[in-house]
């Protein structure tokens, strides 16, 4: 699992949340049940918390390779107060934890 955050400048986070939408809406369509991915915004209204995880390591090119997903990352460094950090991260336990759909 890994989880990504991220700011971006105030005027750039309705564009970067289109851009995260469109991400979701191909991840709809494909419907893979062993990828997991939630993004969350805090409460400054301008960081971004994605946190991926892939059960087949070999479907992460379902996230990777979309179009969608590379127009996020076209620009997502030129959009940022703070570029992108991700940290591979283990669990340790969760509770019904993106089990669900949204």
């Amino acid at each position: 699992m890994v989880i990504v955050t991220y700011k971006v400048k105030p005027e750039c986070v309705e564009e970067n949340e289109a851009l995260v939408r469109a991400v979701y809406a191909h991840l709809h369509e494909v419907a893979d049940p062993s990828v997991h991915y939630a993004t969350f915004k805090q409460n400054d209204g301008c960081t971004f918390v994605h946190i991926a995880r892939f059960d087949d390591p070999d479907k992460r090119s379902i996230l990777t390779g979309s179009a969608a997903f590379q127009a996020f990352q076209k620009d997502l460094k030129a959009r940022c107060d703070v570029p992108p950090s991700p940290q591979p991260v283990t669990e340790v336990a969760s509770y019904n934890f993106l089990n669900t759909a949204g």
